[in-house]
């Protein structure tokens, strides 16, 4: 007797309902079109091009190497990392002195605006249209502005969406960013900015996974050049960007 079945043949491939809530809420907290400005910020960027140390993808890319691997990229990542772990485990104390060292761990003025007005804009698109549970007290708990990388790794342990995927997530918004400023600055065509983003993609990765050993000890950069462009920014005579 031929017997036949709605269910699929095979659904090795399928994704739990709790996976695909933790993916639908990062591809839009995490997209460009998520309303938390970033667009306007450069982080320093626009003063290295004015300065003529990027130049080109070639240098864009090296440039944005070091910022991942070495500068605010790897001390972000970690804050998110830490933020997310004591989130998780309900640990306040653990949270509030993440938040304050991160809130502290700034090199200029309109980094910190970067960092804790994008922060900000998050938790509070967050409490608006994503509110669930135990975010109002965690926010509280902080004592200090959120800024951008707490924000995140705080809302997603809120949401139960696993720490990896946020990281990488995350790093990739980043960059993200960087690049699209890169181009309008250089400027570069889409498809050198997509090879840019290619090349970094193992950056990415490798910071991600370098943040989830880290401990908060180990927090600390080495991008000096980098740092110098966020605070001579701040008295750059023309400018299109906020950082």
């Amino acid at each position: 007797m031929l017997m036949i079945t709605s269910e699929p043949a095979d659904m090795r491939g399928a994704m739990t309902e709790a996976e695909t809530a933790a993916l639908y809420r990062l591809m839009t907290w995490l997209s460009p079109a998520f309303p938390v400005g970033s667009f306007s910020y450069s982080s320093g960027i626009e003063w290295a091009v004015e300065a003529g140390d990027i130049a080109d993808a070639a240098s864009l890319k090296d440039w944005l190497d070091a910022m991942l691997s070495e500068g605010p990229g790897f001390c972000d990542a970690v804050f998110l990392s830490q933020a997310h772990r004591a989130t998780e485990a309900g640990d306040e104390a653990t949270l509030r002195e993440v938040a304050g060292l991160a809130a502290a761990f700034v090199t200029s003025r309109e980094r910190q605006l970067e960092t804790t007005a994008q922060g900000r804009a998050f938790i509070e698109i967050a409490r608006a249209a994503w509110d669930c549970d135990g975010l109002e007290e965690m926010i509280a708990n902080c004592l200090v502005p959120v800024v951008y990388p707490v924000a995140v790794g705080l809302v997603s342990a809120v949401h139960s969406v696993p720490l990896g995927p946020t990281l990488h997530a995350f790093l990739h918004g980043v960059v993200s960013n960087w690049i699209s400023a890169g181009s309008r600055l250089i400027p570069l065509g889409q498809t050198e900015s997509q090879r840019v983003l290619a090349a970094l993609e193992p950056v990415v990765a490798n910071t991600a996974s370098r943040a989830l050993r880290a401990k908060l000890d180990d927090v600390g950069g080495a991008t000096f050049r980098a740092d110098l462009a966020s605070m001579r920014h701040e008295m750059q005579y023309t400018r299109l960007f906020r950082s």
